[in-house]
């Protein structure tokens, strides 16, 4: 896509009069924090950031955008990671962090009434107020927001047991291209009167309209939770015990996740505040999280899956946590997992899904087609094993330069992505594509799929000004 029309200053004015001048930044310093993602690979320019404050100004920005033919790029928190909330061609961003109210927290509906601007971490807070539980889990939660995991469909570390952002959505309001106002804020769990339009913009990225604040389903706090962190020889053995957990404990795994040994070892090396949890060089490792309704009795479960799994040959050694702040720590090595690869050199990242049943030939086979391409690469898969949902990540040869070695991203890509479609999985499982993917989305969505959705696209936004260039080409 070419870069957006310089927009005349009466349009700016025009624009920024709808918010106001406070919250209309044009000072390239102020607009910093919104043109530069998390990771620093993709960097934006825009004439202007919008910061609106309610529906009625998204809803005025959008009706003035459209008639302008005027494009605009929504973003949340700006912790996306495929490019999707960055003004890569002169854009006006449009921030939603100001819409950031609790409207509604309903305990005995199990549900809550939040605008799209409120962080997870924030939802989650509400919730447990009302000794309910928001069931959404990402590292990213202080700063992530309700709109933008809705727009990604993001996943998480509790995705196992209570789905991925779409799940927890009952019903939405959200602003159209042309600054209609969609307002869907159903509580009801069962309405078929129609279309479920919802879960036409959850997941599309802000490319079919803006998600301004959703109805979300809580459910009830779990009374107690045990965590494990246990040693295992191989990704098979791992996939094995997490069916014996499910056996144990219907519904009550709330997270499984797998994690290599030289990943381990990178984040106790590099962060000071971590230990390795067990001794002996166990290649793999699992962080295993039980939750339950009762109050007693959930330890004791824990103690028989891993004993069980230590006779069977699944568990090669185990530690249960004794304490909330030895489960967080158990955690934190999961959570710095992405963060501490930086200092083991560059690596080409992929964030895929394949069916759980596959998760161990999948990595097998990915990492002999890596060190094919590159030998003396490192391979470093980790991730949602209980959902197959893998971050395939593949480190540079040591002593290898840098730059070099990142220039055949997509070369990797397109080896890892071709074991991903053999096995019948995603190339994206809740990152979104964004700029990242969309010119390979082709080569891995059904055509048909693709036809519906470019016409889509054109119907709900004909002029094409949200979100320009990302997800389709």
């Amino acid at each position: 896509m070419l870069d957006q029309p310089r927009l005349s200053p009466e349009l700016l004015r025009r624009f920024a009069a709808i918010v106001g001048e406070k919250y209309a930044l044009t000072d390239s310093g102020d607009q910093t924090p919104y043109l530069v993602e998390m990771r620093d690979i993709y960097h934006g320019h825009t004439p202007l950031v919008l910061r609106p404050g309610s529906v009625d100004e998204v809803a005025a920005i959008l009706k003035l955008a459209n008639e302008t033919r005027t494009a605009v790029v929504p973003q949340g928190g700006n912790t996306g990671l495929v490019g999707g909330q960055i003004p890569l061609n002169g854009e006006v961003l449009l921030s939603l962090t100001r819409l950031d109210r609790i409207r509604e927290v309903d305990p005995v509906s199990n549900t809550m009434t939040v605008e799209a601007g409120v962080t997870l971490q924030r939802a989650r807070e509400a919730a447990a107020e009302a000794d309910r539980l928001y069931p959404q889990l990402l590292p990213s939660e202080g700063t992530c927001t309700i709109g933008g995991n809705l727009s990604t469909n993001a996943g998480g570390t509790a995705a196992l047991a209570h789905g991925i952002a779409r799940s927890h959505a009952m019903g939405l309001e959200v602003v159209l291209a042309d600054g209609r106002v969609l307002r869907n804020l159903n509580k009801l769990k069962k309405d078929n009167t129609g279309y479920d339009l919802k879960n036409l913009f959850i997941g599309a990225e802000g490319t079919l309209g803006i998600i301004t604040a959703a109805v979300l389903r809580l459910v009830p706090r779990p009374r107690s939770i045990e965590t494990a962190f246990a040693g295992v020889p191989s990704p098979e053995a791992a996939l094995e015990l997490l069916g014996l957990a499910e056996e144990r404990i219907t519904g009550g795994v709330t997270s499984f996740e797998l994690m290599l040994r030289s990943g381990v070892e990178a984040v106790v090396k590099f962060d000071a505040a971590s230990r390795m949890p067990l001794e002996g060089r166990h290649p793999w490792f699992v962080l295993i999280e039980l939750s339950s309704q009762t109050r007693s009795g959930l330890r004791e479960v824990m103690e028989e899956i891993l004993a069980e799994g230590h006779r069977k040959g699944l568990v090669l050694d185990a530690t249960i946590a004794d304490s909330l702040e030895q489960g967080k720590a158990f955690w934190r090595i999961r959570e710095l997992f992405g963060e501490v690869q930086r200092h083991i050199g560059a690596s080409v990242k992929h964030d895929v899904s394949v069916p759980v049943a596959a998760v161990p030939a999948f990595i097998e086979q990915a990492n002999a087609a890596v060190t094919r391409l590159i030998p003396g690469c490192r391979p470093l898969p980790f991730g949602h094993m209980g959902d197959g949902n893998i971050h395939y990540n593949v480190t540079q040869p040591e002593g290898a330069d840098r730059e070099q070695f990142l220039k055949r991203w997509d070369e990797v890509n397109k080896v890892v992505f071709a074991v991903v479609k053999n096995l019948g999985g995603s190339i994206s499982a809740e990152h979104g594509v964004g700029v990242m993917k969309r010119d390979i989305l082709a080569d891995y969505k059904d055509p048909v799929a693709l036809d519906l959705m470019r016409g889509i696209k054109r119907l709900l936004d004909p002029n094409g000004i949200l979100n320009p260039g990302k997800v389709l080409s």
